[in-house]
């Protein structure tokens, strides 16, 4: 049976850990910057928590073979901390990993509460020029929906409510840059717009849904960052374009 991970659960899995390692005393970046001879590199290392393999460790031939390599059963680890938890899998069991992974998790969204206040326009600047350049034919129909309702009829959990609503904090801001933007390129809002359709589109015809696909979403929003007021910028575009496109609903 293959090891491969499908691009979409990769996505999540690195979006949630904020490509950071998940072993509670480390949280190391895991994107070595670039230099002078080489691009940056993603050190990530993504571990299964029930082995891939019926002997690997932590195995567990009754776990479904489907759901191995799916993110709820992957953690997202540096290299040193990986190895440690394949050669010591008694001392870090199935249960020891998804806790990690739960705290850490929770960890990262407490990062964004934080940051968020203090996005400004260069981060702002960084993460909608770069979903513009994805683009593909704007979407000239692009209907506005309530947030409340949006979030509503897409059975988005209350955590996603809560990431929404701390990102509408900066909504506006969002907004009076676009504007700006706008003054230099008129054509920027519609390929803004565009790239994160488009994006939708390719995430939901994946199969994604409900809060992994809001997750997956910042992901591509803050274009893979690891660094928290990026991430943050990311969060607020979304939440701005989460208000102001026609995606989401059922």
């Amino acid at each position: 049976m293959s090891r491969s991970i499908k691009q979409k659960d990769l996505k999540i899995l690195f979006g949630r850990a904020a490509g950071r390692c998940a072993f509670p005393t480390c949280r190391v970046e895991l994107v070595a910057s670039k230099t002078e001879f080489d691009s940056a590199q993603v050190i990530a290392n993504v571990a299964h928590i029930v082995a891939h393999s019926d002997d690997g460790p932590r195995a567990d031939p009754t776990y479904p073979r489907a759901q191995r390599s799916a993110y709820d059963n992957l953690v997202l680890l540096c290299p040193t901390h990986h190895d440690l938890v394949d050669a010591q899998d008694n001392t870090y069991t199935v249960e020891t990993l998804r806790a990690w992974k739960s705290a850490h998790e929770k960890w990262v969204d407490e990062q964004l509460r934080e940051a968020v206040p203090r996005v400004s326009f260069a981060e702002l600047e960084v993460v909608t020029r770069a979903i513009a350049d994805t683009v593909p034919e704007p979407d000239p129909d692009l209907n506005l929906l309530a947030v409340r309702e949006k979030l509503t009829r897409n059975d988005l959990s209350s955590s996603i409510h809560a990431l929404v609503a701390l990102g509408l904090v900066k909504a506006r801001e969002v907004e009076g840059y676009v504007e700006h933007a706008a003054q230099i390129d008129d054509t920027f809002p519609d390929r803004l717009k565009a790239g994160f359709t488009n994006e939708y589109a390719v995430l939901t015809a994946s199969g994604l849904h409900g809060d992994r696909l809001f997750r997956a979403l910042h992901v591509f929003a803050s274009r893979g960052r690891v660094a928290f007021n990026e991430q943050a910028a990311g969060l607020a575009v979304l939440t701005y374009l989460f208000e102001k496109c026609d995606v989401f609903e059922k």
